[in-house]
């Protein structure tokens, strides 16, 4: 109950000022409310506080612009990877607040998570077929291959299990090149998750969470977007 009063209080703020999207940060708030594990990440308006999250999170970091406006970040070079120490982030934070330009964006710190498998995974609410949840490959090659799984919400265990063998590329999901195998249950649970943020929300339009990275077994969402139907 308290994730779900927590996560309406973000939304109706939002659509309160006008916005038809959550920031990164807060929609990761929403995530980490439903018990999806998401990046420790602190936000940051001005150097001071910058530097504070940069002690705070630590070594290597991610720094990156935030903001409800803000979508394909790398693209717009607002994404600065493997950060190493303070004098890059602070041309990081420098050359990201320049172009940014004020507003209601902010940079963000993250700490950078290891794992060269990337997945994603979602909520969309469509207009034939209702609320449905995805699974799929990830980062880079998520619009490369398209290889993605749907289920109409509410899912139970099974069909998320289900959901994670029906991707083509789900032998990522095993034991790859020394890489353990995925842990699939916390998979699964972040699927079911997923479709009850979006019943719980009918505000919710649509949730996409890439890349969501295979930490060692373990998953991670290290970008999320929400969209909002006003």
């Amino acid at each position: 109950m308290k994730a779900r009063q927590r996560s309406a209080d973000l939304i109706e703020q939002a659509l309160g000022r006008g916005r038809t999207s959550l920031s990164e940060h807060e929609s990761k708030e929403i995530l980490r409310a439903y018990a999806i594990p998401v990046t420790r990440e602190k936000e940051a308006r001005d150097e001071a506080a910058f530097r504070q999250a940069l002690a705070e999170i630590g070594f290597p970091a991610v720094v990156k612009a935030c903001g409800p406006d803000l979508s394909h970040k790398t693209e717009q070079g607002l994404v600065y990877l493997n950060i190493m120490g303070e004098g890059q982030a602070l041309d990081a934070f420098a050359e990201i607040s320049e172009k940014i330009g004020g507003g209601e964006a902010a940079v963000l710190v993250q700490e950078m998570v290891p794992g060269q498998r990337e997945l994603m995974a979602g909520f969309i609410r469509d207009g034939q077929f209702g609320p449905c949840v995805m699974f799929g490959l990830g980062g880079l090659f998520a619009e490369v291959f398209n290889d993605v799984s749907f289920r109409l919400a509410p899912l139970e265990k099974a069909d998320a299990l289900d959901m994670l063998e029906e991707i083509r590329a789900h032998g990522l999901l095993g034991p790859v090149r020394a890489m353990p195998a995925a842990d699939k249950e916390q998979l699964a649970r972040i699927l079911v998750k997923m479709g009850l943020i979006g019943l719980d929300h009918p505000a919710i339009k649509e949730i996409d969470v890439n890349p969501l990275i295979l930490a060692g077994s373990r998953a991670v969402a290290v970008d999320a977007l929400i969209v909002l139907n006003p």
